[in-house]
């Protein structure tokens, strides 16, 4: 019993950071309608500034810094630190949600992820991380409590964590301005025809989320530790906490938030018990905050409201495809003669292009077609190429069969993700799918116990005698299996444009539309949404066993989240309503021809995630349509 008490205590520094960022998400859902993603970027980037100010005395700001000639003592490094993640917050309200204030839940979800990226991309260019330690601001003292000391800077996180949260709640309840808030949120039309600025109220509450979330992570970064990315993914349990709450009580999702940080903690001393499973002992505190989402929003889901808007938004439009096996056989000659003209990295780049460009192809069909948003594609290639290292090394299992095995697997991870899409879409289906992918990364992905098979080598490829593999003697990429992949590619391809031109694509775009005219004209929504996540699982899938090939051998950093957000961020900038989106997608996606020239030719590799993650927001505000749209309308101009 001490010990369970010990540990509940230890989990007070974890609970009160997703308790803050969770009544943060809560606050600023009232106030904009945006679930923020990137909220606990900010923290990290107030941890960040924080430690740079009490180490050098340097003042580091996004573009730019400030010597401030020595060494910042611990309270005034942590106000400058609080008042520029402050500063930030406001920044990204007036620069990126305010355009995208009446925009479609797919621009603001995207916005914020490349947002939540963008931050944490800038933190290991802008600091030096090496080594770099969170120095104490809080009293090291121990307190006896029913027979076991307890960490009294762990009780004073939770009473800051609460005492923002009880702000917070006084601020809507007992403020003018709070309470103008709650007015704009349930009719925003209604609160501008009153004289209110609901702009103006949304900007005082990012500013006052962003400091309070930098506040709390300052204050726990000593006990959590200095992460360059850590913080970033602190948003699953604060979202988790905040849906448990139902996005409407801040105190509750408080609540929840120190529960999850309690509860993470009671199983990491569990997983260390005898008869503890010992799949379950690697993973499965992270796995939690998806088993909550989806019981928020599958339990919930249909009782958290939406904030009243301006009036109806619409997503991209669709170009529906034309010719479909004259595009796929267009497509393989031009992949074929890029090919044959490059060799090296350069092929491999090709290579990988067209491997992506198929990974992004299943986000065009479930989210530009289907209307889904889902964040776990590259979870889904994880499940096909990690099911291919055992296929291949274990059972023996030959190409193409193996292929179409580990899709199969993925196709199943896929329907059992996509399940809560029957009760919930928008932002909050995108909650769940990046928990998804946050759960199968760490509970399956990086468990040595599920994943354990000789580092997860992969067996080359071979057809009626042929060797398809990707390396031979100094070839970095073979043509042999670049040819294979064209193949491959280019026939998914021609066969999902037939789809997407045929009745299927028609259902598929008549339930984005609207699910229940498609349900009163006789489509099986639950049918069609159900199939649609498995189209999407079955085609990254492949894309994984393709990756998994053109490696020999896979890590979970193949197939990390930060990949699979850097997808979508290509698939959208690309344009996510398009096949052709899809194919710039490729051309742009990680460790694809733009990585390869920016990284061989002009020594800018390190920069590709920032790039990334700001073309995305830059799209999501000006062009949501992407890059195909424009190339179209300029080749039709």
């Amino acid at each position: 019993m001490d010990q369970v008490l010990l540990f509940i205590t230890l989990g007070f520094a974890a609970g009160s950071v997703y308790a803050v960022i969770a009544a943060s998400i809560v606050s600023l859902h009232a106030a904009t309608g945006v679930l923020n993603f990137a909220q606990g970027s900010l923290a990290l980037w107030g941890v960040w500034v924080v430690a740079e100010l009490r180490r050098s005395g340097t003042l580091v700001l996004p573009v730019g810094a400030v010597p401030l000639g020595a060494p910042v003592s611990a309270w005034a490094a942590v106000a400058l630190g609080v008042l520029c993640t402050a500063g930030l917050a406001v920044a990204a309200h007036w620069l990126v949600f305010r355009p995208l204030r009446a925009a479609p839940p797919l621009s603001q979800v995207v916005a914020s992820v490349g947002l939540m990226l963008a931050i944490a991309a800038l933190v290991p260019l802008r600091f030096p991380t090496n080594g770099a330690l969170a120095e104490p601001l809080l009293t090291d003292r121990t307190l006896p409590v029913a027979g076991t000391f307890v960490n009294a800077s762990d009780l004073v996180l939770l009473g800051v964590a609460v005492t923002v949260a009880a702000a917070l709640s006084a601020y809507f309840r007992f403020t003018r301005w709070g309470v103008a808030t709650r007015a704009s949120a349930e009719d925003e039309r209604a609160a501008r025809l009153t004289g209110l600025s609901p702009d103006r109220l949304a900007g005082v509450m990012w500013l006052i989320t962003g400091a309070a979330t930098s506040l709390v992570a300052v204050f726990a970064a000593p006990t959590l530790g200095l992460d360059p990315i850590g913080y970033m993914f602190y948003v699953l349990p604060g979202l988790a906490a905040a849906l448990l709450a139902r996005l409407t009580s801040v105190v509750a999702a408080c609540a929840a938030g120190v529960a999850i940080g309690c509860l993470q903690s009671i199983l990491l001393l569990l997983s260390t018990r005898d008869g503890w499973p010992a799949w379950a002992q690697a993973g499965f505190g992270e796995a939690l905050p998806f088993v909550l989402v989806v019981v928020a929003l599958v339990v919930l889901g249909r009782h958290i409201p939406a904030r009243g808007a301006l009036g109806t938004v619409r997503m991209p439009a669709v170009a529906l495809p034309r010719r479909p096996w004259t595009a796929g056989a267009g497509l393989a000659a031009a992949a074929a003669v890029a090919v044959g003209l490059t060799s090296g990295s350069w092929r491999f780049g090709v290579v990988t292009s067209i491997i992506m460009a198929l990974i992004a192809l299943s986000l065009v069909v479930l989210t530009g077609y289907l209307g889904q948003i889902s964040l776990a594609s590259m979870a889904f290639a994880g499940t096909g190429g990690f099911v291919l290292s055992r296929a291949t090394v274990a059972w023996g299992v030959p190409f193409p069969l193996s292929i179409l095995l580990s899709a199969g697997v993925a196709t199943l991870v896929g329907v059992v993700v996509g399940l809560p899409a029957l009760r919930i879409r928008g932002a909050q289906l995108a909650v769940v799918t990046l928990a998804g992918a946050v759960a199968l990364q760490q509970l399956i992905f990086a468990n040595p116990a599920l994943t354990p098979f000789e580092g997860n080598l992969i067996t080359g490829p071979a057809l009626f005698g042929w060797d398809l593999t990707v390396r031979r003697g100094t070839d970095l990429t073979t043509v042999a299996f670049s040819a294979t992949v064209v193949v491959i590619v280019a026939a998914l391809v021609a066969v999902v444009a037939r789809l997407l031109a045929g009745s299927t694509g028609q259902s598929f775009l008549a339930i984005r539309s609207n699910e229940r005219a498609a349900a009163a004209a006789g489509i099986d929504v639950a049918r069609t949404k159900l199939a649609g996540f498995a189209l999407s699982a079955f085609l990254a899938g492949v894309g994984g066993c393709l990756i998994g090939y053109s490696r020999s051998q896979l890590s979970v950093e193949s197939f990390n989240v930060v990949v699979g957000l850097s997808v979508l961020c290509m698939a959208y900038v690309g344009g996510i309503t398009r096949i052709g989106g899809a194919l710039v997608a490729g051309l742009i996606a990680p460790l694809g021809v733009l990585y390869t020239l920016l990284g061989t030719t002009l020594g800018l590799g390190r920069y590709y995630t920032l790039i990334a993650a700001c073309a995305l927001v830059v799209t999501a505000v000006l062009n949501p349509s992407g890059i195909a749209h424009l190339v179209r309308r300029g080749a039709t101009a």
